[in-house]
């Protein structure tokens, strides 16, 4: 076989190789593992991109205490009451100098004295930033593309600001393309474990429409269309309701916190309110295990993923009863067949 004969058969294998790619990539699960590497490559992104924005960080909050603690031997020195005018001005001249020379330091290493007033003026206190982890920058991530933006973290280099817009463009469509196709599968199995599962126990299921195939007998021995089969909105409200307290549980457990400041946290989260009064990680945001895996961030951000999809599904069920709900009226009124 000639290169010419063995390109013109190879290319076609590609061709289709890459199309099965593509069909696979926005598949149920490629969707999922899709979302899922994109939040991974955001959360090492961002933290190498502002990786030196803790450094600088660290320094202004250094520089924040040396103020306070100059300010209050001043006021020693002031207090003191056997000590001349001569002797108080040397001493507060001395600290003054200390002072200075330190702050002219912290500016040669970065310290910027327009960040500070911009983090104050944000109501953001240095020291209570958020560290760059893994954890963190991947619980950043996801709260970027899900439109949550608890706004305790943010970038603070014009390139990490710059990466944030590019990676929210492309992901916030990903991710809606994730809540539809997980909302829909997640829908057709509560239906299908709903019917075989609680209808016997609570005759909650719509029965509609003659037999056909595809059709299952209930304990009644009564055929029923398994497409037809609605789920009540008081289950889904219910079901809405049970992870949204389950996770109040959780997070009152895991973060210190009252049952209802960890339910309302759940559901400013996954309404993607996202006030971010309360945030999660609030132990470990200070502490210096900036590589260790930080299980709040990582609980939360897969509570969020899984969350999310289930209220998408819940969303959907309920969109399918009311629809449900209204051809029934319109048969009745006789608007419809």
């Amino acid at each position: 076989m000639s290169d010419l004969e063995y390109r013109r058969a190879i290319i076609p294998q590609i061709k289709k190789a890459f199309r099965l790619l593509i069909a696979f990539t926005f598949s149920h699960v490629g969707v999922c593992g899709l979302v899922l590497a994109y939040i991974i490559f955001g959360a090492f992104l961002f933290q190498y991109i502002e990786r030196d924005s803790e450094e600088l960080l660290e320094l202004q909050t250094n520089v924040s205490n040396w103020r306070t603690e100059t300010a209050e031997r001043l006021l020693n020195i002031m207090l003191k009451s056997q000590i001349n005018k001569e002797d108080y001005i040397n001493e507060a001249d001395a600290e003054i100098y200390n002072y200075t020379a330190i702050v002219v330091d912290a500016i040669i290493g970065g310290y910027d004295v327009e960040l500070t007033h911009r983090n104050k003026s944000s109501n953001h206190s240095t020291g209570e930033n958020i560290r760059w982890s893994f954890s963190g920058a991947f619980l950043y991530s996801l709260t970027v593309i899900t439109t949550i933006g608890y706004g305790n973290v943010a970038p603070l280099t014009p390139e990490g600001k710059v990466t944030t817009i590019i990676y929210g463009i492309i992901g916030m469509p990903l991710f809606l393309l994730y809540l539809s196709n997980i909302g829909d599968i997640f829908a057709r199995g509560f239906k299908w474990v709903f019917a075989r599962c609680c209808q016997c126990r609570w005759n909650c299921v719509q029965r509609r429409g003659n037999s056909r195939e595809g059709e299952y007998k209930d304990s009644n021995s009564e055929m029923i269309p398994e497409e037809q089969i609605t789920v009540p909105i008081s289950v889904c409200l219910v079901l809405m309701v049970a992870y949204i307290w389950g996770g109040g549980l959780w997070f009152a457990n895991s973060e210190n916190w009252t049952v209802l400041d960890a339910s309302y946290f759940c559901f400013i989260s996954l309404s993607t309110i996202g006030f971010g009064d309360l945030v999660p990680g609030t132990s470990v945001q200070a502490s210096d295990l900036r590589d260790a895996i930080q299980v709040p961030f990582i609980f939360c951000s897969l509570y969020l993923l899984l969350g999310m999809a289930l209220i998408a599904m819940c969303f959907n069920l309920m969109q399918e009863e009311v629809i449900a709900k209204v051809r029934s009226c319109g048969r009745r009124l006789g608007c419809s067949s």
